[in-house]
């Protein structure tokens, strides 16, 4: 998706230069969130300010959210059916061999020297062993701090493009800050269950580094196992669902949101877990030199970095032990991760799996 906005933005319609726009990934690579939501933000960021950013957050999530808030009624209404109960029992396995793949593919990034890889680990066992994710990504900030050095992950900072001053977004930014803080509000008044959603799905968001699949270990703990609100089956569903909406994996909070409270849960889950994350780039793009330059930062964010891999291989393991296993459905799974690996788009293997699934699971 960022290939495809790059292209609409620099290439089809010039709205900036070549040397912006990859400003931008690095921007949305380092900060919480959806990467490619954050990206499309950045875009409309830089072109019309904190309203041009709204307006493509708004356009990027909008149509995920209205396929998600489908599926997720249609879910509601069919999950206990056969033909619903053989088809999940294969996109569960297939969500385990998303994640493994996604494992794989934020390691092979990431893990580059023996203290990425102790992190890693250590991440991974806590995190096993029944640990809260925020707190191994806080211990493992700190781990980074000690482990790197000081000038550990400091490249060439190159000048910025172009980017808005810090006053062009501070006062917007403020003014729906205090636009959020008082919808919660108004939800703690009219529902503690909303109010308590709401506040979940900040905290993931928040802590959700390295892109989308970063989001799914902590909103596992808080909605499965902190809450428990859902199984680990209904999650994974969840998931499955949000692979096949043209969207970021975190659309999963629309689902956990229908599930919890309807309509109105899936809307406050939506808006608040994509919150943090709009307001930390706009308020971060202006002073984003300086940031990465920031030998601190470097050395924590690599730290935060790692222990991501830790925690997406033991939600892998929690995963694969929540599934039944078969010959078949470990047949499934094996060949969702081989398709996945050779790069075929995640929809064109969720969407046959379900297919094979209601044939094979009947």
């Amino acid at each position: 998706m960022v290939s495809y906005i790059g292209e609409m933005a620099v290439t089809k319609k010039r709205w900036l230069s070549k040397p912006s726009f990859k400003e931008g990934v690095a921007v949305a690579q380092t900060i919480p969130g959806a990467t490619a939501m954050q990206t499309a933000a950045y875009v409309g960021l830089r072109i019309r300010g904190v309203s041009g950013a709204a307006a493509a957050y708004i356009g990027f999530g909008l149509p995920a959210f209205l396929l998600m808030l489908g599926l997720s009624a249609v879910y509601g209404a069919t999950h206990s059916s056969p033909a619903s109960l053989s088809v999940f029992r294969g996109l569960q396995v297939i969500v385990v061999a998303i994640i493994a793949k996604a494992a794989f593919t934020f390691g092979r990034s990431t893990v580059k020297a023996w203290q990425d890889a102790v992190i890693a680990l250590a991440a991974a066992v806590y995190i096993a062993l029944g640990g809260n994710p925020i707190l191994a990504i806080a211990a493992d900030a700190a781990a980074g701090l000690l482990l790197y050095g000081r000038n550990a992950g400091i490249g060439e900072t190159g000048k910025s493009h172009e980017t808005p001053s810090l006053h062009s977004t501070t006062r917007p930014v403020l003014l729906i800050v205090l636009i959020a803080l008082a919808g919660l509000a108004a939800l703690l008044l009219v529902s503690r269950r909303l109010f308590d959603l709401s506040v979940l799905m900040l905290r993931v968001d928040m802590f959700a580094f390295g892109g989308g699949f970063a989001s799914v270990p902590v909103m596992l703990h808080e909605v499965v196992g902190a809450r428990h609100w859902m199984s680990t089956r209904v999650f994974m569903d969840g998931i499955a669902m949000g692979q096949v909406t043209p969207g970021p994996i975190v659309i999963t909070a629309t689902f956990v949101g229908y599930q919890i409270a309807g309509i109105a849960g899936a809307l406050a889950a939506t808006v608040y877990i994509f919150f943090p994350s709009f307001v930390i780039l706009a308020l971060i793009v202006p002073r984003f030199d300086g940031v990465k330059a920031n030998p601190y930062f470097q050395c924590a964010m690599k730290g935060v970095l790692a222990s991501f891999v830790g925690l997406l291989l033991a939600v892998t393991l929690r995963f694969g032990l929540a599934v039944p296993w078969t010959p078949a459905s470990a047949l499934v799974a094996c060949g969702a991760f081989t398709a996945l690996m050779l790069k075929v788009e995640v929809p064109w293997v969720v969407i046959p799996g379900a297919i094979v699934s209601m044939i094979v699971f009947r």
